[in-house]
């Protein structure tokens, strides 16, 4: 147990999770929300932005969920109604999912499992049987072609992404995220151990290869062919309105904030920063104010991370069907298998 928490009845720490859970997942949401979507992409258009309702349109998030509230909550006619308004909450709760094995401090995590990486990819997936279902469930062709579409890009993607992070895990030997954390932050390059040893640069061309997965992943563009507006009108969203609507719409942005906390972890040294620079050796020697500084260097990051998300998705025009696919299998795929055999090499050797 966390000595954080060693005081802490069960039930104490049962609520301080799911609180920090809550916070975790909603937090980076509406942050890059206000920041990126609608900031960031006015000022790419030379714009302002909303900027009425509270200091520099800082309130508008809240005018936006407000309003989703208010609206009316439609079942089509011939939908499956039951499994049409489970859909959007199975594609929330994988994120909220996601979330659990992402450590934000030497103590400051939900559960340290030794297979977190393997469990956050096996969890990442679940989205997918959500919008199969929304898809299927509205009784609406342009929902069922979204929903099939996304379906086949995600199997296609996620293929890349679980290869991408091999490298990783065969450079630190273990998949448990937090070790992978004190691998690059105690580790050294070339015997300098000033900036410990990130994975961003050892393998670059996994995170590459991560980043633009995670990118179909979210079905951001250039890989929002699902979504289509020109085409699908909203694809597997169509039949949605209200509140149901709102969640597909947090969870979108919710999963690109997870995402990026796991890719910075992975490549970026997540919530710490190189332990020489204290004189630390091992996670052991971590001082306790880095539960506290660690969630804030997360979120930096993953801030980081998701600017480049979104400065892609506000870029590049939108990949056919056909070009998509054959960039995942005929692209990315060999690459990622040439830097897993490139790494094993190196591993061996070194």
């Amino acid at each position: 147990m966390s000595p954080l928490l060693a005081e802490i009845p069960y039930w104490g720490e049962s609520l301080l999770r799911v609180l920090g859970g809550l916070v975790a997942v909603l937090l980076p949401a509406g942050t890059i929300v206000y920041v990126f979507l609608f900031k960031m992409m006015s000022f790419m258009q030379s714009r302002l932005g909303p900027m009425e309702a509270g200091p520099y349109g800082s309130m508008q998030l809240f005018a936006e969920v407000g309003k989703w509230l208010q609206k009316e909550d439609i079942v089509p006619e011939r939908a499956d109604a039951r499994i049409f308004k489970m859909a959007p909450i199975i594609v929330l709760l994988s994120t909220f999912l996601l979330v659990v094995v992402v450590p934000f401090g030497p103590d400051a995590l939900f559960t340290d499992l030794e297979t977190g990486i393997f469990y956050a990819l096996a969890v990442s997936s679940v989205s997918v049987l959500g919008i199969l279902i929304a898809g299927w469930s509205s009784a609406n062709k342009y929902s069922l072609l979204g929903g099939l579409r996304a379906a086949g890009q995600l199997i296609a993607y996620e293929l890349p992404m679980v290869l991408a992070v091999m490298g990783v895990v065969i450079q630190a030997g273990t998949m448990n995220l937090q070790k992978i954390v004190v691998a690059q932050n105690s580790g050294s390059m070339f015997g300098i151990d000033a900036v410990g040893h990130p994975y961003l640069i050892s393998q670059f061309v996994g995170f590459v290869i991560f980043m633009i997965a995670i990118q179909a992943e979210l079905t951001q563009a250039p890989f929002d062919m699902p979504i289509a507006e020109s085409e699908l009108v909203s694809g597997y969203m169509t039949e949605y309105s209200g509140f149901r609507f709102l969640i597909f719409f947090i969870g979108e942005f919710a999963t690109a904030g997870v995402f990026a906390m796991i890719a910075s972890v992975l490549f970026l040294g997540g919530w710490g920063v190189p332990f020489s620079w204290f004189g630390w050796t091992s996670i052991d020697e971590v001082d306790n104010w880095m539960n506290f500084a660690g969630p804030l260097i997360m979120f930096t990051k993953m801030m980081l991370i998701v600017f480049i998300i979104m400065w892609i998705r506000f870029s590049y025009p939108r990949l056919r069907e056909d070009q998509l696919q054959r960039f995942a299998w005929k692209g990315l795929i060999p690459v990622a298998l040439a830097n897993i055999m490139v790494t094993s090499i190196l591993k061996v050797v070194f």
